[in-house]
């Protein structure tokens, strides 16, 4: 069954008298998302750094971009296929690691890992979650998942967590580079908000033996002693170049290094045994003033060499995908849209997403002739 199928099947209702009752487009989208959200939640969730101006140019800088149309190629049949870290996926899509699914719904991250099983796009499930990374695996059922790690200031506490990735079924570990400090975000600061400080989205913590190790011999058990040490912990403000090496040792499963926007820093990451490497600017919401994460993926891909490189941050539509990938992208992370999805309708909002991008992009290679992602790259014209 072709993506694109999923445009028929809505037209097909139509004929019936059915409408969609979730949003076509990204607007509508967004503005229901909202809408579904408290609005302490809505800001972390849709706040970027200092006046968000990387967190708009990011999305905005898509626009640049332009395919270059091929006519009377043959593309009836498309294979969205690819290769990701010794995985063999049906298509280039990724969900993205986000923080607050628990907050954004309830079982949020439970809801989204039963969505990935269902469409068959892997979750990357964040370090924190509402639920622990074991239960959010099992969730995934036979759709290969990635564990997310923000590297904590504890050695051994970053260790346990990644072999209960490995021990769960993950198949790579994402490590985040750009959020050993949380950046400036005036949306939340307005509120004063940050979840994880109202002992939110802290289970992989609370079910870990070394952090109530940490926290026993801190002589506290409640939740006020349990903050109190998550926030300790929290970044790793010592990292550098040399714990490439820490982190190869932590596990035989690939290791893709999410932060990376020069190439000088791609070849760096890669020369020093990782295998891949997320461009990826945290969707503006960790620093602004920065430059959209998409005008800086060609770059990494060279300097990548060989290995795979995922893009995440301003990705709204199908299109936005095909851009992505033409540009030299293996696959493609969204974030905002599959949680705005989430706060619709669970689970559904979610599948409809992420159905909806695919589709989309699907749609866009057919119409402009492209039979797979191979044949993208180059196609992509500044504009």
């Amino acid at each position: 069954m072709a993506y694109s199928d999923y445009q028929l099947g809505i037209y097909l209702e139509g004929a019936l008298g059915r409408s969609p009752d979730l949003p076509m487009s990204y607007a509508e989208l967004e503005r229901q998302g909202s809408a579904a959200m408290d609005p302490a939640v809505l800001g972390y969730v849709a706040g970027g750094a200092g006046d968000e101006t990387t967190q708009t140019a990011n999305a905005a800088a898509f626009e640049h971009y332009g395919l270059l149309p091929r006519m009377l190629v043959g593309a009836s049949q498309r294979d969205l296929s690819v290769e990701l870290v010794g995985l063999r996926l049906p298509s280039p899509l990724l969900l993205a690691p986000v923080g607050v699914l628990g907050v954004v719904a309830e079982d949020g991250d439970l809801q989204t890992a039963r969505a990935a099983a269902a469409t068959g796009v892997p979750m990357i499930a964040s370090t924190l979650s509402d639920a622990p990374l074991e239960q959010v695996r099992q969730e995934q059922g036979g759709t290969p998942g990635l564990f997310q790690l923000y590297p904590p200031a504890d050695r051994e506490l970053a260790e346990h967590l990644v072999h209960r990735a490995e021990a769960a079924g993950y198949s790579a570990i994402v490590i985040t580079l750009d959020t050993w400090v949380n950046g400036w975000r005036p949306r939340d600061l307005q509120r004063g908000y940050l979840p994880m400080l109202q002992g939110r989205c802290l289970a992989n913590y609370l079910t870990d033996s070394r952090f109530q190790a940490l926290l026993a011999e801190q002589g506290g058990s409640g939740p006020e002693a349990v903050v109190r040490l998550w926030a300790s912990l929290f970044g790793n403000p010592w990292m550098t170049w040399d714990d490439l090496a820490w982190f190869r040792s932590m596990t035989s499963l690939p290791i893709l290094l999410k932060g990376i926007c020069a190439p000088d820093d791609a070849k760096r990451a890669i020369d020093g045994g990782m295998d891949g490497i997320v461009c990826s600017n945290h969707g503006g919401r960790q620093a602004n003033g920065g430059i959209p994460a998409i005008d800086l993926l060609e770059g990494v891909v060279e300097a990548a060499g060989a290995a795979p490189v995922v893009f995440d941050s301003g990705v709204r539509s199908g299109v936005d995908v095909v851009k992505a990938l033409g540009l030299g992208a293996t696959a493609v992370a969204i974030g905002r849209p599959h949680v705005h999805g989430l706060a619709i309708a669970g689970q559904r909002g979610v599948e409809h997403v992420v159905r909806s991008l695919l589709a989309e992009a699907d749609l866009t290679m057919a119409v402009d002739g492209y039979r797979d992602i191979a044949a993208l790259r180059g196609a992509i014209r500044r504009v």
